[in-house]
């Protein structure tokens, strides 16, 4: 199944999650909850609201997992060491460049 690209505004899901934490306990299940809150708020998958709430719940300390902050800090870092990973490889190439020229006789 192809993802789909639509992105919802932050509000959007902050107001989601603060409303399955309101009405959980006026459903049988939290999926209950998550699935009134997608009809609601006009999401197309309850799944997309589960997430919303699972990455609210690690981002607040409340589950186990990595946080939003530490996610976009490695994708971040990730970033820098593969630009200085080719910085690095320019760096040799010119340096095998310039030892073979000085190797070179001259007239």
């Amino acid at each position: 199944m192809a993802r789909s690209n639509k992105r919802y505004p932050a509000e959007l899901k902050a107001r989601a999650v603060r409303m399955v934490t309101e009405i959980r306990g006026e459903h049988e299940t939290e999926w209950a909850a998550m699935q009134r809150v997608a009809e609601l708020l006009g999401v197309t998958s309850t799944e997309t609201v589960r997430q919303w709430v699972r990455r609210a719940e690690v981002d607040a300390g409340e589950r186990a997992g990595t946080t939003s902050e530490e996610s976009a800090e490695l994708k971040r870092l990730r970033r820098e060491n593969a630009e200085l990973k080719r910085a690095n490889a320019i760096l040799k190439a010119a340096s095998a460049f310039f030892a073979a020229e000085l190797d070179r006789p001259s007239h």
